[in-house]
């Protein structure tokens, strides 16, 4: 069931992705060769839990940190650890949902260490410029399909991978709720978008094929089936009466 929010609830999911925005912001800013990934979800835990927040990844079916930091040919779900060391070269999403209020603002970004290859930024500005093509999509009365329409029409044509295995969600009062947001072209979601409904867009877009690999081990962690990179962006969005807001804007 898609809830629709009223205009409390609205206010409450803009001041959680607000601070989704600003963690994301503050923790980004110390990506650095010879910081830990460990490094950064303290960080982030600590700023969250400063700003009257919680980590929602924290504990969530199991997961064991406080924020996602997925490098290089990781997809997503990267869980953060003291032996993890950025280097020189190295491309990091990292990942913040916190809960403020009793609701979750979520949101993740591209971060680069050093120099990086033009084929590797090339990916990163396509997997921004997916994101934000898909949110012009949003609009009321059209369809969730509307969104993984635009940007397959977006990212196929240059040959990259659209994940197929994961997908933007609701979100609220919980952290997945209703509608599932695929971002590759398909025929089976396409509730209606109606003002007041909130849901994050991030789309996951690799160098090689689609297909990713879960960890076996950790059960979290999402690779590339090929090795190659990937990248992701994501905002929390509102579909509002004459359009959309991106809530976590920074």
């Amino acid at each position: 069931m898609i809830h629709i929010k009223n205009s409390a609830e609205i206010q409450k999911m803009r001041d959680a992705c607000r601070l989704a925005a600003e963690v994301l912001n503050e923790t980004g800013a110390r990506v650095a060769a010879g910081v830990s990934t460990l490094e950064l979800n303290d960080f982030a835990d600590k700023l969250t839990r400063k700003n009257g927040a919680v980590s929602a990844p924290l504990n969530y079916k199991g997961f064991p940190k406080s924020i996602c930091t997925s490098v290089n040919n990781v997809v997503c779900h990267g869980i953060p650890k003291k032996a993890d060391v950025l280097k020189d070269g190295d491309i990091i999403n990292i990942d913040i949902t916190v809960i403020l209020n009793g609701f979750h603002g979520d949101t993740s970004r591209m971060f680069v260490v050093g120099e990086i290859p033009k084929a590797t930024q090339q990916l990163i500005y396509d997997t921004d410029r997916a994101m934000h093509v898909g949110i012009e999509a949003i609009r009321p009365d059209g369809r969730v399909s509307d969104i993984g329409d635009a940007i397959d029409g977006f990212l196929t044509p240059k040959g990259y991978g659209i994940v197929r295995d994961l997908a933007g969600h609701g979100i609220g009062r919980t952290f997945h709720e209703e509608p599932s947001v695929p971002h590759y072209r398909q025929k089976r979601h396409r509730d209606r978008l109606r003002p007041g409904m909130t849901f994050t867009v991030e789309p996951m877009v690799n160098q090689g094929t689609w297909e990713v690999d879960f960890d076996p081990d950790d059960g979290w962690t999402v690779r590339t089936r090929d090795g190659k990179l990937s990248a992701q962006c994501e905002h929390t969005c509102l579909v509002t009466d004459d359009g959309y807001e991106i809530l976590t804007q920074a």
